[in-house]
């Protein structure tokens, strides 16, 4: 039995970076003698095992066989002949598919994986990366992670030839969402979504963003025009700011009404909050988004507009905003909401380095908001004979009260 370091454990110490997970693969044993010298059996498609001691996880050197359709197509032999070269040769990139045997510093690898760090290149392996959809995903995920790396050009080909065979179609809702989330954690987001588009599989995976490339925006708000330019642009803002995923994913979803706007009326786009609510509905219900992610994000996409023009806005105005926002519920999200709203107004051409005064101005105008004593409030109102809406209208009275006396350079 022979025990390999593989995958990103290799690469990421050959580069320097801290190595926080290793993977193992494990040649020349079988699944009976990995449980009899404790490890223990995780693995429900094909055999992984628990160390004993460390509780990482190794695999036994694999193959795999297409089958069918889609990421789970495939059936896989393990047994103890399978090489380490074979194990390696299933793998996505290149720069995954070298190996260090424990206690070694000798590197394996056949496929010239340390050339293409060097060269900071992203290539496939072997032919195999085209029978699994994913690898596309994780690929483009690379690429927002090692955001100098290009893809080499066979590999770019394959994976339009995987989308023009319709492989991508079959793409799982849960794997679609766990690598988008991945990928906008990056370093360099909008990488991941410029190699789906370059390949063709951003249209088929979420055709709401790939739309808005080639859609004008009024030139003296946006200076760069293009919509889809704008989103790259905020997904860099939204990496340089180290906003949360929900911060993300509402910064990825904030326009997507305006790829529906009609022609006749652009670069304009009147009432593309509500189309970008809609649309945003829908996808968060296909990828199965979590709750979290979609709730902010249906904030930003209907109020944002509104939150960029909050310095326009009375008291009484800013106090129902405010509400529509759910912010005296939810002061935390609240935050999260005006950052998402701080990337979108940052991420235009020329304009990264503006200020966003609307940020601190609005959450000046909740704090002193929240000083307002609602039980006193209400117990007073109610003293009155107020009853019902009457009370609520009462605690907003004195919110109001409470946002219009701050200075006039805090609040409009």
């Amino acid at each position: 039995m022979k025990i390999y370091m593989v995958g990103g454990a290799v690469r990421d110490r050959l580069l320097g970076l801290p190595v926080q997970d290793h993977d193992w693969v494990v040649v020349g044993t079988t699944p009976e003698q990995m449980s009899a010298q404790g490890f223990t059996p995780v693995g429900k498609d094909f055999p992984v095992f628990l160390h004993p001691d460390t509780r990482e996880e190794y695999a036994l050197a694999r193959t795999e066989r297409k089958s069918g359709r889609g990421y789970k197509g495939f059936t896989v032999l393990a047994d103890a002949g399978v090489t380490l070269e074979e194990d390696l040769a299933r793998r996505d990139l290149t720069i995954n598919a070298m190996a260090a045997q424990e206690g070694s510093p000798e590197l394996v690898d056949p496929f010239g994986g340390q050339q293409d760090l060097s060269a900071k290149v992203l290539r496939h392996v072997t032919q195999a990366f085209g029978e699994d959809p994913v690898r596309i995903l994780r690929l483009a995920r690379f690429a927002a992670r090692f955001h100098d790396f290009s893809v080499a050009p066979e590999t770019m080909a394959l994976m339009q030839n995987m989308v023009q065979d319709g492989e991508v179609d079959h793409l799982v809702a849960e794997r679609v969402w766990q690598e988008l989330s991945r990928g906008l954690m990056e370093s360099h987001p909008e990488r991941m979504f410029e190699v789906l588009r370059e390949c063709g599989a951003l249209r088929v995976i979420l055709p709401e963003v790939d739309r808005l490339w080639g859609v004008p925006q009024r030139a003296e708000y946006h200076p760069e025009v293009d919509t889809g330019v704008h989103l790259m642009l905020v997904m860099q803002m939204s990496a340089r700011l180290q906003a949360s995923l929900p911060v993300r994913y509402a910064c990825l979803t904030h326009d997507l009404g305006k790829g529906t706007t009609p022609a006749d009326v652009l670069p304009r786009h009147i009432g593309h909050e509500q189309r970008s609510a809609k649309l945003l509905r829908s996808l968060s219900q296909r990828l199965r988004v979590p709750t979290e992610c979609h709730a902010l994000a249906d904030v930003v996409a209907r109020e944002h507009g509104n939150i960029h023009r909050s310095g326009e806005l009375n008291a009484a105005a800013v106090v129902r905003l405010l509400e529509r926002c759910d912010g005296f519920r939810k002061p935390a999200r609240m935050q999260d909401i005006l950052l998402a709203c701080e990337c979108d107004a940052r991420g235009r051409g020329g304009l990264q380095e503006s200020d966003y005064p609307q940020r601190d101005r609005l959450a000046a105008a909740l704090a002193a908001a929240q000083t307002v004593p609602t039980d006193e409030v209400a117990q007073a109102a109610q003293a009155r004979g107020a009853v019902g809406e009457q009370v609520g209208d009462a605690i907003r009275r004195a919110r109001i009260a409470a946002v219009a006396a701050m200075t006039p350079t805090r609040v409009g």
